[in-house]
């Protein structure tokens, strides 16, 4: 048996993981290589780890989150006002499959950005599509899309992931055409996807702060419905790293 033209025959037929695992075995002496249908059962299993690995590391490319953030780094206590228990909860991907949004309030450098971004890593590994925007690139990309018209090809591919992260609400005022593309967003995704925002501003405040009372209705509607809320509060975190 050619055992480098079965490797090689494995490659080209997109075999990657099937394939390093199979030359690996081939380097062990002969006593040791299991029997066939165990060895079928390692290779199999082997470009199914292979493929899980590729897509993760794909959807953490393509997320761009802000942070290389991880669930189990997010300081938990009374005084943040933030539970492990709540973080454990969220990183399990319930609220994705379940459409269900996650608002995220607190003061400047309280680490709203970096939850935000650890549940996006979370996303990542449990394989679900995941996108990252500060408000102020979400709104470029907006008038971009608008100007070169590709707005509806944009919407598309925003409602193609799984979880959208919307980060620095409240931060600059909404053109009409935001209040628009954020609404479309969100009717795309209403119990289909589902969207994390952070902002300085309360929850309370979002209604104002969109300024356009039919949108704000519908707006604010579809994101507070079945919507998990963290208030974050204490000092801030910004000023621990720099000590």
């Amino acid at each position: 048996m050619n055992t480098q033209n079965t490797a090689d025959q494995m490659k080209s037929l997109r075999l990657s993981g099937m394939a390093r695992r199979y030359e690996a075995t081939l380097q062990l002496p002969v006593h040791e290589i299991q029997d066939p249908h165990s060895m079928l059962a390692m290779l199999v299993q082997a470009e199914i780890e292979y493929r899980e690995h590729a897509r993760t590391e794909k959807y953490l490319r393509f997320s761009k989150l802000r942070y290389h953030a991880l669930p189990e780094d997010i300081l938990c206590n009374s005084e943040r006002g933030i539970t492990r228990e709540q973080v454990l909860r969220l990183s399990d991907g319930t609220f994705i499959e379940r459409g269900e949004n996650v608002l995220i309030t607190g003061a400047t450098g309280c680490g709203k950005s970096f939850l935000a971004c650890a549940l996006g890593r979370s996303s990542c590994l449990l394989g679900f599509r995941t996108l990252y925007f500060s408000m102020n690139k979400f709104l470029d990309a907006l008038a971009q899309a608008r100007l070169d018209g590709t707005y509806l090809r944009w919407i598309k591919g925003i409602s193609s992931n799984r979880l959208l992260i919307l980060d620095d609400f409240g931060l600059k005022p909404l053109s009409n055409d935001a209040r628009i593309a954020i609404l479309d967003i969100l009717e795309d995704r209403y119990g289909n996807g589902a969207t994390i925002i952070t902002s300085q501003l309360p929850v309370d405040n979002w209604y104002n702060f969109i300024d356009e009372p039919t949108l704000a209705d519908a707006i604010m509607d579809r994101l507070s419905a079945s919507a998990h809320r963290i208030a974050l509060m204490g000092k801030s975190m910004r000023n621990k790293k720099n000590h």
